[in-house]
């Protein structure tokens, strides 16, 4: 008898053996890619566990379906479901143009405070890349999600909100650097603490539970100095209040260096100084975009604000193969509720081809069941699948860029992962 994900009175999840999870297939090439995934979660699920664990699939409506169905672009009921059975997974979602809900993802985070989207990325050996190492490439992104600019506070320059905005500026609070204030639309960045802490916190207590060397804070605070420097200064506050004996922050290093007069030659000698501790440093944006280029294996873990973290998951998922191998997921890790989803778009000229690559889902499917504590399937899988690219049977995106591979529908590459598990 399937039964529901809950969070136990102790703060951790508790996950039944036959649990219902809620899905939503997607358009585009998301009913393509889904019965692919599907298909591999229970293959993993039945071999690891011998028939003692299976999850109960349910189809909840979103997106374009949804729309044609019910004339809801999300329908009450599907948010009902996340809400009651904490844990979904999803495909990828059309965003309705010219009016309607702003994005079904981001109304998704919102409504159900998914405060951190995780953007592991890591190479699988084979993967067409534009890197020359890309294996040096193994970083697990923080990103904020529920703050910044996706907060969608923005009013366009002509409207009435836009000129009160623009008086209160100049009359109240004498901000004399709007250039073209009569052509000018705004958008607020709001950035909390609270918002900051609990995002850095996560972070910090996946580093240390992974034992993972570092977490750099990658902000822009040298331009915005009371959002994304607060953010920074926060997260070095937090770390040193809350974890005191396993981390060490590059605030104490610097104390430790002032003290001792020490100079320190290279990354190897700070780390051996510190003593094994997870090592929490910052990193300005622009300049941690280009060290993720030439040192990406200096980084493990990131944790960033809402813009700067959509750029980066991006640019370090490129360096990796792309975004149709990336998974990600939304987390509220206090109410344990998650959406696990593709992170690339639609392609509805690709609808019902079946051909592209269900990496991305079935990828982000193996963080779910990580999330669920069902690790020995999530691990089936991501060697099947790192297995099945090495032996170069693989879907038309990774096809045309590898010499003498197999093309695969993504059906087959469903079938031949599910044969590697």
């Amino acid at each position: 008898m399937a039964e529901k994900v809950t969070m136990g009175a102790d703060g951790k999840l508790q996950v039944p053996n036959h649990p219902t999870i809620p899905f939503i297939e997607g358009d585009g090439i998301g009913p393509d890619i889904w019965k692919a995934s599907v298909r591999v979660f229970d293959a993993a699920i039945a071999k690891a566990y011998k028939g003692g664990k299976q999850i109960a699939w349910l189809e909840v409506l979103a997106g374009e379906k949804a729309f044609n169905q019910t004339g809801s672009w999300m329908p009450e009921a599907t948010m009902d479901a996340f809400k009651e059975y904490l844990l979904s997974i999803k495909g990828p979602l059309t965003t309705p143009v010219g009016g309607g809900i702003r994005s079904l993802n981001v109304a998704l985070r919102q409504e159900l405070d998914l405060y951190v989207c995780l953007r592991p990325v890591r190479y699988f050996e084979g993967v067409p890349s534009p890197m020359w190492q890309p294996e040096k490439v193994n970083m697990v992104i923080f990103r904020e999600n529920t703050e910044d600019i996706y907060a969608g506070i923005e009013y366009m320059t002509g409207t009435p909100e836009a000129e009160k905005i623009l008086q209160f500026l100049i009359n109240e609070m004498g901000v004399k650097n709007i250039r073209f204030p009569q052509s000018t639309s705004f958008g607020i960045k709001p950035v909390s603490r609270e918002g900051s802490e609990r995002l850095i916190r996560s972070a910090i207590e996946h580093a240390i539970a992974h034992k993972l060397p570092s977490v750099t804070i990658v902000h822009k605070g040298n331009i915005m100095k009371f959002t994304e420097g607060a953010f920074k200064n926060w997260g070095y506050a937090l770390a040193e209040s809350e974890f005191s004996g396993q981390v060490y922050t590059w605030n104490q290093w610097e104390r430790t260096k002032k003290e001792s007069g020490e100079a320190v030659a290279n990354e190897e000698m700070k780390i051996s100084a510190i003593g094994g501790k997870v090592i929490i440093k910052d990193a300005i944006a622009d300049n941690f975009l280009q060290q993720a280029l030439l040192a990406p294996q200096d980084y493990s873990v990131i944790a960033t604000l809402n813009l700067n973290g959509d750029y980066i998951s991006d640019a370090l998922a490129a360096q990796v193969g792309g975004i149709g191998i990336a998974p990600g997921a939304n987390i509220n890790y206090m109410t344990g509720h998650a959406v696990f989803e593709a992170t690339h778009g639609t392609a509805p000229r690709f609808a019902n081809t079946n051909t592209m690559n269900p990496c991305s889902v079935i990828l982000s499917g193996v963080m779910m069941l990580e999330y669920m504590g069902w690790k020995d399937a999530a691990e089936l899988i991501t060697i099947a699948v790192g297995k099945t690219i090495r032996n170069k049977k693989v879907t038309i995106d990774f096809y045309n860029l590898m010499k003498e591979a197999t093309l695969l529908k993504t059906s087959e590459f469903a079938d031949e992962v599910i044969r590697n598990l």
